[in-house]
């Protein structure tokens, strides 16, 4: 996590705990709704290779986000509103994200080529990166996920209309952990929605249920409360993507006073890419019964 004085940014979907949590935590049930849960280890080597095999498909498909950031003051009043729209693509298993809007205007010519740059760099290093490392920032080995976590009984219930696996998690206080993504695991729980016959997380919702202090508290505080929550569907009744995801932060910054904010962001205009055709056509977010 980057703190500046002036701003957060937060992009809860390339965050180290999201996508150690949306990957990490899949413990799901692949079958009939009346088969046993299976061995959750086993499951979690299951869901990796699933993953894995889904890779160069996403790599086809393009789609764009808006972003809506508000700083609130201390009751909660929004005092500051900034928005941001973006293309998003995938290489190599690394989602790469490109402004092209900030606060409803188009990126002046400067701005243009100075993204250009970045987002060229981002793709060079996705193409060298294994898919299975983070571009930038801590990861956390899936195996370690089940140790620091406990993790509750799994239960199946219909979400938006599709059969899924929910259990809760929690961070154990006592897990030994290394490194800020180990670190600030502990300090999670949360709920996660698994669709049983895809193996894909349809919904998160990861709270903070104690305070995490950034280098002992020497650089920030995230309060407890921050929380965010996260979703998935199917594009063209099978490939899943996200859709969105919204949440609140509660920081107090060395040296600055505390930050609170609340962020939504909404995934949309999802479109089938090709070298020949650039768009080949429009695809759609489907909600169809298994």
């Amino acid at each position: 996590m980057r703190v500046k004085a002036d701003r957060v940014r937060v992009r809860f979907r390339c965050q180290p705990v999201a996508i150690i949590l949306l990957t990490a935590c899949s413990l799901a049930c692949a079958g009939q709704s009346t088969a046993p849960l299976p061995d959750p280890r086993q499951l979690m080597r299951d869901v990796v290779a699933h993953q894995k095999q889904l890779e160069k498909v996403r790599e086809n498909y393009t789609y764009s986000s808006e972003m809506m950031q508000q700083d609130l003051d201390a009751n909660g009043k929004v005092t500051k509103t900034e928005t941001s729209e973006s293309e998003n693509f995938f290489v190599n298993g690394h989602a790469i994200e490109r402004l092209v809007k900030k606060d409803g205007k188009a990126l002046s010519d400067h701005d243009q080529q100075k993204e250009t740059e970045r987002v060229t760099k981002q793709v060079q290093k996705a193409e060298k990166t294994p898919s299975d490392q983070p571009l930038e920032g801590q990861s956390i080995r899936i195996s370690r996920v089940l140790e620091i976590m406990d993790i509750g009984t799994p239960r199946r219930e219909n979400f938006r209309n599709r059969p899924t696996v929910v259990f809760d998690f929690v961070g154990r206080k006592d897990a030994k952990t290394h490194g800020l993504a180990e670190d600030a695991s502990k300090k999670l729980k949360g709920t996660i929605w698994i669709d049983e016959a895809d193996r894909e997380v349809a919904h998160l919702e990861v709270t903070f249920y104690d305070n995490f202090h950034v280098a002992g508290g020497l650089l920030a505080n995230v309060q407890k409360g921050t929380n965010f929550r996260f979703d998935q569907a199917p594009v063209d009744g099978a490939l899943w993507l996200p859709t969105g995801g919204e949440g609140n932060l509660q920081l107090r910054v060395v040296l600055v006073k505390g930050i609170r904010q609340h962020f939504t962001e909404h995934d949309y205009d999802y479109k089938r890419f090709s070298v020949e055709t650039q768009q080949n056509k429009d695809a759609k977010v489907v909600n169809v019964k298994p």
